[in-house]
């Protein structure tokens, strides 16, 4: 998507050379700032390292969206085989949820799919041990890797009427 190079923003103070606004006292002007001088194509005057640092923080929280809604989804699964007679709708409308979100951020960044399999080992051991946590079960009555392939996390149904009543 094109941008229109515009005119520093006035909060910003680039245009009347009042300096500009440090990293450390206030991420968000400094970061309008930094915009504005790439859209101005003023190169020499962006802060290159801490730009590309923050590009990597955000890269870094991308793959931490992908990595909780796997968690929340695959402990709702261990707790819906592991515990049958307390399943509830309210762990259906989680999983649901959950997959919109992964589903949407898998479409708005596609480069986090080669990371699937490294997400899901992450999150494995987190979701065992949530799932023991609420169902009061040792951490051990669960399986020690995941056991779901990545059709079932994103596809397997789950039945309204299979719940508790």
């Amino acid at each position: 998507m094109a941008h229109p190079v515009p005119s520093d923003p006035p909060e910003t103070g680039i245009a009347s050379g009042r300096g500009r606004t440090r990293y450390e006292d206030d991420l968000y002007t400094w970061a309008r700032e930094q915009v504005a001088l790439l859209r101005a194509r003023r190169f020499a005057e962006i802060d290159v390292d801490l730009v590309a640092e923050e590009l990597e923080d955000l890269s870094r929280h991308e793959f931490s969206k992908l990595c909780s809604a796997l968690r929340v989804i695959v402990m709702h699964m261990l707790k819906w085989d592991q515990q049958s007679e307390h399943r509830t709708a309210s762990w259906i409308y989680s999983i649901r949820e959950q997959r919109r979100r992964l589903d949407r951020l898998l479409r708005e960044s596609p480069g986090l799919k080669p990371r699937l399999d490294e997400a899901l080992a992450d999150i494995y051991p987190d979701a065992r041990d949530w799932a023991a946590d609420e169902t009061h079960l040792p951490p051990d009555e669960f399986p020690a890797a995941c056991p779901y392939a990545w059709d079932e996390i994103r596809e397997r149904p789950f039945d309204l009427d299979s719940v508790k009543k």
